[in-house]
């Protein structure tokens, strides 16, 4: 991924071989054959194999700063989307129990199959991110542009999910049982994964390692300051006149105003994609059907999807000390933030006695403590691009290990202090500090794992 910038196609060009000159930026139609490979020797196969040029406008990281600020802001925005959604509705728990005729205790399913959903999405959001496939076999309807069917990418793989999402939450607002509750909230929480998978990829696409690590800090926050907003968000429209249900309705609101903007504002991003529809096009400008891409080499079926797409995960789950570990870590850290969304009302609302909304404002203090986390992030940031500059502009993963060593010292702090400071006679003020270091600490773990 780090590095798609490479030498010009036609320094790799044999003497023998003359290649016809072509323009960058031109465009043509793209062609919908499959790609017939001339009879060439390896050497001349190479020669014509599509890179990216010098300063190619049509590569990602090549683009606009400020274009790319554009483009991280509106894919922050999805993974925001599907991180609120998560927790939205979780101020109306003892509602929708009284709704359906359930415990208490049943009714955080709502929640829990929510993320569960997490769990699975990326399984199959992923891999779909990084695959092609035959031109119109799906999705055909969703796109103002003919050619995005003709393979899999970056915003195949966010915009049909969030769409998926969207319609799962009008599912779950409209729903009058539990059993429609809880399978709609789950499969909103699969197609919400996708954003939170697979936007930390795009900002690959688009930034260079060095300043990678900015774009998602602010990846980061959306992603972890969604669950500390949608109780506040929920409880203010549980205890009016709109009632539980437009937690959800709100949140489809949100999601198909963000899928609306990327369908018409966010293009492809992922370099392996484009040059394959560069090489398409090449062919078809140029009449040379010597243009070739690795990628049109790719394709998805049912063997590659078990062996490869879902197997592949699970191998490097199991077989990869490092990824074991940091997976545990992190889910962990994960499950315990969504655990403050059950902790918080307890403490607040049934010990304290605090009125339902009331209650949620705590969860603004994990929302500042996610923001102060920002500057540890940004301030580990230089000492990192130093670090990468060392080691020739390659990524160093071991170099994000000290700021989340900070980050678990914040969060379990933070876990500490709340705990022995939950119940009266201590000030309210004291918990609603430790919440700031949990959110800090959780944000810092999150964002370098």
């Amino acid at each position: 991924m780090d590095q798609l910038v490479q030498t010009s196609i036609d320094q790799f060009v044999s003497p023998t071989l003359q290649l016809p000159h072509h323009d960058a930026n031109s465009h043509g139609e793209l062609s919908n054959e499959e790609y017939d490979a001339p009879n060439l020797s390896k050497d001349e196969r190479e020669a014509y194999r599509v890179d990216w040029e010098p300063n190619d406008p049509e590569n990602p990281r090549n683009w606009k700063t400020a274009y790319k600020g554009w483009l991280t802001f509106q894919l922050g925005m999805l993974a925001l989307a599907a991180s609120l959604g998560s927790s939205i509705i979780s101020p109306a728990n003892n509602a929708i129990s009284e709704y359906i005729h359930v415990s208490p205790q049943v009714a955080t399913l709502s929640l829990s199959l929510y993320v569960l959903g997490f769990a699975f999405g990326p399984l199959l959001w992923a891999p779909i991110s990084e695959v092609s496939m035959a031109y119109g076999e799906v999705f055909c309807a969703c796109t103002p542009s003919a050619d995005w069917p003709q393979v899999w990418g970056r915003k195949v793989s966010l915009l049909p999910a969030m769409f998926c999402l969207g319609l799962f939450s009008i599912g779950t607002a409209t729903s009058k049982t539990p059993a429609a509750i809880f399978i709609t909230r789950f499969f909103g929480g699969v197609f919400g994964s996708a954003p939170v998978s697979n936007v930390s990829a795009a900002l690959g696409d688009i930034w260079a390692p060095k300043a990678r690590g900015t774009a998602v800090t602010f990846y980061a926050v959306c992603v972890t300051g969604g669950p500390t907003l949608g109780p506040v968000i929920g409880s203010s429209l549980t205890v009016s006149h709109l009632g539980w249900r437009w937690t959800e309705y709100v949140e489809a609101i949100w999601v198909f105003t963000i899928f609306i903007l990327g369908v018409f504002a966010l293009p492809e991003l992922y370099a392996p994609v484009l040059l394959k529809k560069k090489a398409i096009r090449l062919r078809k400008t140029t009449g040379n059907q010597a243009y070739w891409h690795p990628h049109e080499e790719v394709k998805l079926d049912f063997k590659s999807i078990v062996t490869k797409q879902i197997s592949r995960p699970l191998r490097m789950l199991f077989t990869e000390p490092m990824v074991t570990c940091i997976t545990l870590y992190a889910s962990f850290v994960y499950g315990l933030l969504y655990l403050t969304l059950e902790v918080f009302p307890i403490v607040f609302k049934e010990i304290r006695g605090w009125k339902l909304v009331t209650s949620t404002l705590p969860f603004l203090a994990l929302f500042v403590g996610v923001l102060c986390a920002m500057a540890i992030n940004l301030t580990n940031q230089p000492r990192y691009m130093r670090i990468v500059d060392r080691n020739k502009g390659k990524p160093v993963p071991e170099a994000r290990l000290p700021p989340m060593l900070v980050g678990g010292v914040l969060f379990v702090i933070g876990l500490f202090w709340f705990g022995w400071t939950a119940n009266p006679p201590h000030p309210w003020i004291l918990p609603v500090i430790a919440g700031a270091f949990i959110g800090s600490g959780f944000n810092v773990i999150f964002r370098e794992s």
